[in-house]
């Protein structure tokens, strides 16, 4: 019994000696604040893949453009939604994995970012978008403020094809405006398909390519826009109220 019992023992200590030290490492995990866009659908849908992986977060409806300047984080690999765990920023789609692994091996970093907001990353992986994923890389977000990948995710393109890359050839989408948010440089519109982004009908918040198009429209108003993905982020190029 006794020899059995070394063993059992020795067999788990290999199968773990196997894994890596993140996941060999059970962790209480501390409540995640985020801070997001009231009209983001897709906030919240990656706030449900972290509550189902096991994490406690506390929501808070407005104020992520501020909290990312706080926090150190420079715009470029901004997204959405600004998260805050153990003293790490968490900026975008980030997977629940990462998070884990993030804590427990406790890098000297601003924390991580999944910068614009990619098609099949978590929370933007709905039925809306059918088997599409694109590529899209974690980023560790260094305290000098750059950033180097910090795990890969390799997409699909099935489906996949932009119609449009240039200013000039964007198609105009019809939408409502559901928030305007002029200090951080964000629109929130309630749009049709857009076809050069393979977009289904949403609701999304949008950086402006230009600050001053915020001042055309108000939250209320049917505007048409069009719209381009930049350094992967999902940008307003035009926006005029329609008649």
């Amino acid at each position: 019994m006794q020899r059995r019992s070394l063993i059992n023992t020795a067999a788990a200590l290999i199968a773990g000696a196997a894994l890596p030290a993140w996941a060999q490492t059970p962790t209480t995990l501390p409540v995640l604040q985020v801070w997001k866009d009231p009209n983001c659908g897709c906030c919240q849908d990656w706030v449900n893949h972290l509550q189902a992986d096991g994490f406690q977060v506390q929501v808070f409806a407005t104020g992520n453009a501020a909290v990312r300047k706080r926090l150190g984080l420079p715009d470029k690999f901004a997204s959405c939604h600004t998260g805050l765990i153990g003293g790490y920023a968490i900026e975008g789609h980030v997977n629940a994995r990462e998070i884990r692994r993030l804590l427990a091996e406790k890098p000297k970093a601003i924390g991580l970012a999944v910068p614009g907001m990619p098609v099949g990353s978590p929370g933007m992986d709905g039925a809306v978008y059918g088997d599409r994923r694109d590529a899209y890389d974690v980023v560790l977000v260094q305290p000098d403020g750059t950033g180097r990948v910090y795990q890969h995710y390799t997409g699909n393109t099935t489906g996949f094809k932009r119609t449009a890359t240039t200013a000039d050839t964007l198609p105009m989408v019809e939408a409502e405006v559901r928030r305007v948010d002029t200090a951080a440089g964000k629109i929130s519109l309630k749009h049709g398909e857009i076809k050069n982004l393979d977009m289904p009908p949403m609701t999304m918040v949008f950086q402006v390519n230009d600050p001053a198009l915020l001042g055309k429209v108000k939250a209320g108003d049917k505007v048409r826009f069009t719209a381009m993905q930049i350094n992967g982020a999902y940008t307003v190029m035009s926006i005029e109220p329609m008649p």
